[in-house]
């Protein structure tokens, strides 16, 4: 009951949670990780998250974090980053991370997975330029493959550019030894993953909470 009323009793968070699906105890425990994340001020700054042992070890550390300052994510028609957000906007980036409800319709379960998609789509377009591009492809290749010493930054390029090209066979099929693959749009994405479920599988650890359990 304290953690409900630490959270600020005003309209703007029943709003909140028709926006994200969470319900109002989880957006007192998620106000809770919040502030002790944010050192009890009002907004988070990229180094507040190096207190999260879990993202410490995790390959694509960086790309997790950028995804909280980056405005394509509050649902809202912007781009570009910012150095410091608030609770709304941790908020909404969390839902991204919630499994779909059993009491969804087919369609809005749809909705779900195409959100996810897009979320993980901006995560790796960091130009934001619509495109993920075949250097923006190698950059997370790299990191996922050479993080660990196994392999070298050669042999780690080699296959990102490998893999590349087999996104462009399955993207537009054929192409012409002089054509030129711009990279993987977000149709070409939805395309690469159709059948790939990705609605409950997409939750991280966060303060050691799934926040899969927040959702039972």
């Amino acid at each position: 009951m304290g953690a409900l009323q630490s959270l600020p009793a005003q309209p703007e968070y029943i709003d909140l949670a028709q926006k994200t699906g969470f319900s109002f105890e989880q957006i007192a425990i998620l106000h809770k990780r919040f502030k002790q994340l944010s050192r009890d001020e009002e907004t988070l700054r990229r180094e507040n998250f190096s207190q999260i042992p879990d993202l410490a070890c995790n390959p694509i550390r960086t790309q997790i974090i950028e995804a909280f300052f980056d405005k394509r994510n509050y649902h809202q028609n912007d781009v570009g980053m910012v150095e410091e957000i608030g609770f709304k906007e941790f908020l909404v980036v969390m839902s991204h991370f919630r499994p779909p409800s059993h009491r969804m319709t087919e369609e809005q379960r749809e909705n779900v997975r195409t959100e996810k998609l897009r979320f993980l789509f901006n995560m790796h377009d960091t130009d934001n330029d619509g495109t993920i591009t075949l250097e923006e492809y190698r950059h997370v290749v790299e990191e996922l493959l050479s993080r660990s010493g196994a392999l070298g930054k050669e042999t780690a390029k080699g296959i990102a550019d490998a893999a590349m090209l087999e996104v462009a066979s399955i993207s537009v099929g054929h192409m012409e030894p002089d054509e030129f693959y711009e990279g993987i749009t977000f149709e070409h994405f939805l395309k690469l993953l159709k059948g790939f479920e990705i609605e409950s599988r997409m939750n991280i650890r966060f303060l050691n909470m799934d926040t899969s359990t927040l959702c039972k």
